[in-house]
């Protein structure tokens, strides 16, 4: 009889593949989820119900659909009976059948509609009776007001929105100085983070305790560092939601009122009065994040920042992309860093954050008042490879915050990036000497008691190609994950079998 074993299995892209170890552990990476991707993969189909009883949640999810998705809603929103599968496919032109199949397993998976039967046999779509309530209030009005809507007095000392771009760089720079170690950990002045903000850290694994260093940075927090601000702040709101039933906070009212935030006009001053004292709480948390500004904790006016209404939506953030990169000026030194063709890295900043980004995977030479010269060189960038980033993190953080200068360079010779070609060529080749194992979820089979068993269910295996790898000498073979039932349904009766 066979032994099993499940786990993950490494194989070389090179040769001399057959002394390898099954069973070898791949990196772990950061996972950046899309508002989709959390709905569909963290929240059951009754915590989504609960979602859709909340008109901003249900606005946010209809934001995001594709465009086929948000056609298909609105035509059989004012139905009030199951619209036949076979009548919404006529819809579309038979062109477009992937849209529409991807169109239809979107809602499907998002619980926006579900099959259900009607007379005849036919199989129907009906939409869900929450989320059709509350995208009704949204687009027709009805329902209760949103809190942060009442009326407030005219602010004697409103803020602009230069000013509210300011404090919220100000606020979630604290964040990323304290992850790479260069901010306060104390608790010792303002420009230190909450206990709360640490425990959102260390759950979601950015950053872990250790017994001789105290807290230090993960490979996931080095990926986190080189994404753009908005990811940044999405990956962190969405750890955070996770920590809310933790916190004894309502989960459904903190999703509303983020995309309440995120609808909400940059400049203008909302009202905290109708709130209550956990949408306080969390509003305290958002203030210290840097998605609101607010004078004083119990002052019943705040105004929302960039960072909250460019957190939730990617076409919000696409628009707004030339307004953030202005408002960031001086605030984020946006196009600070030139790259020359001979690796050297010339960073006319001043910042503590920015050059230990920088030293993540250059060699710093110099450092000046003002300009910090480095190299990439082979070792360095191998060194950012090791600690979980990737060439490609690499060269779009070259390319983010690369100087105005270099940016005219790439429009006059029509280059697709504005970095030398030799440099990003030679990143990603660093990044190749390094990849030379795929790894595959596969079941380990050993322990035959005889030749013949191993090579009759390895020859199975491979007939049906989920065969991974295999070593007649010691009789172990690895399949895929997915073909396991299969083989071991085909064992199970070859050893029934007797033959």
């Amino acid at each position: 009889m066979a032994d099993t074993k499940s786990g993950r299995h490494a194989a070389a892209t090179g040769s001399g593949t057959s002394g390898l170890t099954p069973l070898v552990q791949g990196p772990e990476n950061l996972e950046c989820k899309d508002f989709q991707e959390y709905l569909r993969t963290r929240q059951t189909p009754d915590t989504l119900e609960k979602l859709y009883n909340y008109p901003p949640i249900c606005l946010a999810v209809f934001r995001e659909l594709p465009e086929l998705a948000r056609q298909f809603i609105i035509r059989i929103l004012f139905v009030d009976q199951p619209v036949p599968q076979a009548v919404v496919t006529s819809w579309g032109a038979q062109r477009f059948a992937k849209d529409q199949s991807e169109a239809t397993s979107c809602l499907t998976a998002l619980n926006v509609w579900r099959v259900t039967a009607i007379p005849g046999g036919l199989t129907a779509w009906e939409l869900s009776p929450t989320f059709k309530k509350s995208v009704r209030q949204v687009l027709l009005g009805g329902g209760k007001p949103w809190p942060m809507t009442n009326t407030l007095e005219k602010d004697s000392k409103p803020r602009d929105i230069a000013f509210l771009d300011t404090y919220a760089m100000s606020r979630w720079r604290c964040v990323l100085h304290y992850m790479v170690g260069t901010g306060n950990r104390n608790g010792t002045d303002a420009e230190a983070i909450s206990p709360d903000a640490v425990r959102i850290l260390l759950h979601a694994n950015l950053m872990k305790r250790d017994d001789r260093d105290g807290i230090t940075i993960t490979r996931q927090g080095f990926q986190f560092l080189l994404l753009d601000t908005r990811a940044q702040v999405w990956h962190f709101m969405l750890q955070y939601l996770d920590t809310c039933e933790e916190r004894g906070i309502s989960l459904p009212e903190c999703l509303s009122m983020l995309f309440q935030l995120s609808f909400s006009t940059l400049g203008r001053d909302y009202s905290s009065e109708g709130m209550n004292n956990q949408m306080l709480t969390f509003l305290q948390h958002l203030r210290e994040f840097g998605l609101v500004f607010q004078r004083k904790r119990k002052e019943g006016r705040f105004y929302p920042t960039r960072l909250a209404l460019n957190v939730t939506s990617k076409e919000a953030a696409a628009t707004a992309t030339v307004a953030t990169n202005e408002a960031e000026e001086g605030i984020q030194d946006s196009g600070y860093i030139v790259v020359e063709t001979n690796y050297r890295v010339y960073a006319y900043t001043d910042s503590p954050l920015q050059v230990a980004v920088l030293g993540l995977f250059t060699q710093l030479l110099y450092r000046f008042p003002n300009l910090v010269v480095g190299v990439l060189t082979r070792d360095s960038v191998r060194q950012a490879l090791r600690g979980g980033i990737t060439a490609e993190q690499i060269v779009s953080y070259l390319e983010q915050y690369a100087h105005p200068n270099m940016r005219l360079v790439e429009s006059a010779i029509q280059s697709k990036s504005c970095l030398p070609p030799t440099v990003v060529d030679q990143i990603k080749l660093w990044e190749l000497e390094r990849n030379r194992f795929t790894y595959t979820e596969g079941v380990v089979y050993n322990q035959f008691l005889s030749q013949t068993d191993f090579v009759t269910l390895r020859d199975y295996a491979q007939s049906i190609h989920v065969l991974v790898w295999q070593n007649e000498r010691t009789r172990t073979m690895v399949v895929q994950k997915n073909g396991h039932d299969d083989v071991k349904r085909y064992w199970k009766k070859y050893s029934k079998s007797g033959v």
